[in-house]
C-alpha cells in the first residue's frame, strides 16, 4: 500500500512480521510525510532500516528504551546511499531549523541515522 509518493507501507512494518495496530498507522503516515520531504529535497531514495516495531521486537534489540518511539510508530532509522550519517543528521537538523521538517528525536549512529516525530527536541 503507498502512503506516500515514495514510500510503501510495507517499509515501515515491524520486522518480525507481526501486524501493525491500527492505533500506530496514523503515526505511520506522519512520519512517511515528512521523510518524503527528506527524500524530495535531496532527489534520492532513503532505505528504512526500521520503523514500527512491536514490543516484543524492541525488546529483542540490545540497547533498545523500553519508551522507544518505535513502539508508537513515530520513528525510523535510516540510511541514504552515498552520505554519512553525519551528513544525513545534519541535514534533518537544518531543515527542522528551517521549519521544513517537524522538531523531535534524531541521533547519529556509525551506519544509521535515527529520525522521529515526537513533537519535541531530543538529541543523543
Amino acid at each position: 500500500m503507498q502512503i506516500t509518493k515514495n514510500f510503501n507501507l510495507s517499509e515501515f512494518q515491524c520486522k518480525c512480521g507481526c501486524r501493525m495496530p491500527s492505533k500506530v498507522f496514523d503515526n505511520v503516515l506522519l512520519l512517511a510525510e515528512q521523510l518524503q520531504v527528506l527524500r524530495d529535497a535531496l532527489n534520492t531514495p532513503i532505505h528504512l532500516t526500521n520503523a514500527y516495531r512491536c514490543k516484543a521486537h524492541n525488546d529483542s534489540i540490545t540497547g533498545s528504551s523500553k519508551n522507544s518511539q518505535h513502539l508508537l510508530g513515530k520513528a525510523a532509522d535510516i540510511q541514504i546511499e552515498h552520505l554519512t550519517s553525519r551528513e544525513i543528521s545534519t541535514t534533518i537538523e537544518i531543515f527542522i531549523d528551517e521549519g521544513i521538517m517537524k522538531q523531535g528525536g534524531l541521533a547519529t549512529y556509525p551506519t544509521f541515522v535515527h529520525y522521529d516525530i515526537r513533537k519535541k527536541r531530543a538529541r543523543w
